[in-house]
């Protein structure tokens, strides 16, 4: 296993979910939506979560030579209860700070899940790739979350505007 390779990839994607923590923190903390910031800040304490086990793999791989056995957690849909309803569209608008937030953790996590997946296939263990998977899964549902988000915000601007094609 050339460890040197897996220990600068796992600094990588460390440094990815500080700087996610970091911005997810700053957004939930300067909106003036409540349910903005309660999806901010779930997003915020789950990139702490992903972090946590990069940094328990790097420890593992420099203590060990190789990457313990994980117990990675179920992912849990934790935003559901949060987003697509009236209340959000009410409180935000598509062109306001919060919808340029949600654009911007949109292509945060498309180069997160594209980064993990990219890891993922090239991960010299098995204990590497499932965790890679794991990650690039997880950004795959906060993505989505943050699409449906940005989709409402759009239609809902469009129909204010009358801006149907049809």
């Amino acid at each position: 296993m050339d460890t040197n390779k897996s220990l600068e990839i796992l600094k990588m994607a460390i440094l990815m979910e500080r700087k996610g923590h970091a911005f997810y923190s700053q957004v939930a903390k300067t909106t003036q939506s409540q349910i903005v910031k309660d999806i901010f800040e779930t997003m915020a304490k789950e990139e702490i979560l992903h972090e946590k086990f990069l940094s328990e793999t790097f420890k593992s791989i420099l203590k060990e030579n190789k990457v313990k056995s994980l117990e990675l957690p179920a992912q849990k849909d934790v935003f559901t209860p949060l987003v697509l309803t009236e209340e959000l569209k009410k409180q935000i608008s598509a062109s306001s700070y919060e919808a340029a937030a949600i654009s911007a953790a949109i292509d945060m996590e498309n180069n997160a899940i594209k980064v993990y997946a990219e890891f993922a296939d090239k991960a010299p263990t098995e204990e590497e790739k499932k965790l890679f998977t794991w990650l690039s899964n997880w950004e795959k549902t906060h993505h989505q979350v943050l699409h449906e988000m940005d989709k409402e915000l759009k239609e809902a601007v469009w129909f204010d505007n009358q801006f149907w094609p049809f």
